[in-house]
């Protein structure tokens, strides 16, 4: 066994390696495992998210649970410009939000191009539990959250309206590296039980075309549990995330063996590896928890950074990224 994990390790993503000598993993390097419960999540927003769900894990409560309350202290904060309520709009001045869920039992729900309803991780969760889908978008999701209760409301505040029509005198489209125009929150926890659950949520990148839809709420790119192994989530500019389903690649690459720290720094290199051209100019970073409590993360870019919650530790700590 062994001789065949150390075969694995040395073929999978071989062709797709960078030296590690130009990789900088010292602010995440791996930690022997932690106590559960544990609760990690993307961003200086994961701080209060994480505080939040620690309330439902601190209670032996199940993970699930946790990551969609948690999330949702995001959503409801109209200065966030990337979630939620006060999400930048996309160019025609249209706020759409993106979220998805996972369980322990590897249940999913998710919600896509939703508009004019606050909390669209509340709405997903209630895909997952109460119907026989997966994901329902648009108008569909849009019913769906009305039928189930949920209040219609503008999500456009007088302060991302302002700064959508600054964007139309110059209609510049570039996402900007680590800015407040194309973030997230995902979050990933182990409870008491030792069951995982992930949550994901956003309003996509500012400015974006109209219905255009990102990583976030798709099963595989933007989040994936596998409950015998670890919990996955991802952050930046979600075409990459998909292109590379990276997630699910990083949960595969955990079950050969690989360390969540490893298993991150690999997908990123990844996409280094299969488009040079464009990596210089995008932002990706990736979070991973493992089913002992271990996690890791690792991003293209200096500035990544993930918040950490548990019985004896609460910080918020700078990601390793690739240095080409």
């Amino acid at each position: 066994m062994a001789d065949r994990r150390k075969f694995l390790k040395s073929t999978i993503f071989s062709g797709l390696a960078v030296s590690t000598a130009s990789m900088s993993s010292l602010a995440c390097a791996p930690q022997k495992p932690l106590k559960k419960p544990i609760v990690i999540s993307t961003w200086n927003h994961g701080m209060e998210a994480n505080a939040e769900a620690w309330k439902t894990l601190s209670a032996s409560g199940r993970a699930v649970d946790a990551v969609e309350k948690g999330v949702m202290v995001t959503e409801n904060d109209p200065n966030n410009a990337t979630v939620g309520i006060g999400g930048f709009p996309d160019r025609d001045g249209n706020v759409t939000l993106d979220a998805c869920i996972m369980d322990e039992f590897e249940n999913a729900g998710s919600v896509a191009f939703l508009q004019n309803i606050k909390n669209p991780i509340a709405v997903a969760r209630k895909v997952m539990d109460d119907t026989p889908h997966v994901m329902l978008v648009g108008e569909g999701a849009k019913k769906f959250a009305l039928d189930s209760g949920f209040e219609e409301e503008n999500l456009l505040t007088e302060k991302s309206e302002k700064a959508w029509r600054n964007w139309l005198k110059n209609q510049d489209y570039q996402p900007e590296i680590n800015i407040e125009n194309h973030d997230t929150i995902g979050m990933v926890a182990l409870d008491e039980a030792g069951n995982l659950s992930g949550a994901c949520t956003t309003s996509g990148a500012a400015w974006k075309m109209h219905g255009r839809v990102g990583d976030s709420p798709i099963i595989g790119a933007g989040l994936f549990v596998d409950n015998e192994i670890g919990a996955v989530t991802a952050t930046g500019l979600g075409e990459f995330v998909i292109k590379i389903c990276g997630a699910h690649s990083i949960i595969e690459l955990m079950r050969q063996g690989y360390s969540p720290q490893e298993a991150c720094e690999q997908a990123v290199n990844r996409i280094v590896k299969k488009y040079p051209n464009d990596y210089k100019n995008l932002q990706v970073g990736f979070l991973a928890l493992s089913k002992t409590g271990e996690y890791g993360a690792f991003s293209i870019h200096k500035g990544f950074n993930f918040a950490v919650k548990s019985a004896d530790q609460e910080e918020l700590i700078d990601a390793g990224y690739y240095q080409g």
